[in-house]
């Protein structure tokens, strides 16, 4: 396989740093973007080797940082749940421009959320699938309580996440609200799977069953066995690639 950097533009013009993971030889057969997780970026190591592991099997893959995170321009503060949706539909762009139309969205964690929410955007997308994600935005929401009130007075305020500080906006805790629910997931319209672990400990497996109970067919869930949420051991992401190759070539 080969690895490239690229870059593209969001729409409020702030440059998004990713990498392109591509077979060895000869055109994909489908091309793919992963949304990595909250506050992570594209270097981590469950979105490096499930790239890795799907570009050896033909499938393209973009995996980029948020606005904001990693090599990525832009404030983080200034980022939201919505904007993280316009990020993506920036990387399909940028794709079809340069590349193939993608038909695969991957989304880890929050960008789970995410890509459950842009693919609606993007009609020639094929298929979904999501790992250890929350069926709502709304679910992160807690991470800010004990600041919630300084926030709400100040309009912003610094939170650890992770170990890592960001500032945090009151746009952000707004934006989250208004995806409160799981109704975008009955319009899906794209065939779906459902990865998560039972005994993740960052977003219970409860989550995984309200996005499959609201996703219409065809869905399909995978159990993760002993997996932890940022699916930090090989043989876990070498697994969630194996079993997206097999599923997604009936729909791409």
């Amino acid at each position: 396989m080969s690895r490239s950097k690229v870059e593209f533009e969001n729409p409020q013009g702030a440059k998004l740093a990713g990498l392109l993971e591509m077979p060895d030889q000869g055109e994909p057969r489908a091309m793919a973007i992963f949304a990595h997780c909250f506050t992570c970026g594209k270097d981590i190591a469950a979105a490096s080797r499930i790239g890795r592991a799907l570009a050896k099997h033909g499938i393209g893959v973009l995996r980029f940082d948020f606005t904001g995170l990693g090599g990525s321009d832009g404030d983080f503060g200034n980022t939201s749940f919505s904007s993280n949706i316009e990020d993506l539909l920036a990387a399909a762009s940028f794709l079809e421009t340069h590349y193939q139309t993608p038909k695969l969205l991957i989304g880890h964690s929050l960008g789970g959320a995410a890509v459950l929410a842009a693919a609606h955007h993007l009609h020639s997308m094929e298929a979904v699938a999501t790992i250890g994600a929350p069926a709502t935005a709304n679910h992160v929401k807690h991470l800010f309580d004990d600041q919630a009130d300084e926030i709400s007075a100040s309009g912003e305020a610094e939170v650890s996440l992770a170990g890592r500080k960001f500032n945090v906006k009151s746009q952000m805790l707004k934006d989250l609200e208004q995806w409160n629910t799981p109704d975008h997931i009955r319009n899906l319209r794209k065939a779906l799977i459902v990865f998560h672990s039972p005994v993740d400990e960052v977003v219970d497996i409860s989550e995984a069953a309200k996005i499959y109970q609201a996703a219409k067919h065809p869905k399909s869930f995978i159990s993760l066995d002993d997996s932890d949420h940022l699916v930090s051991k090989a043989v876990d992401a070498e697994y969630i690639a194996d079993t997206l190759v097999a599923w997604s070539s009936r729909y791409l």
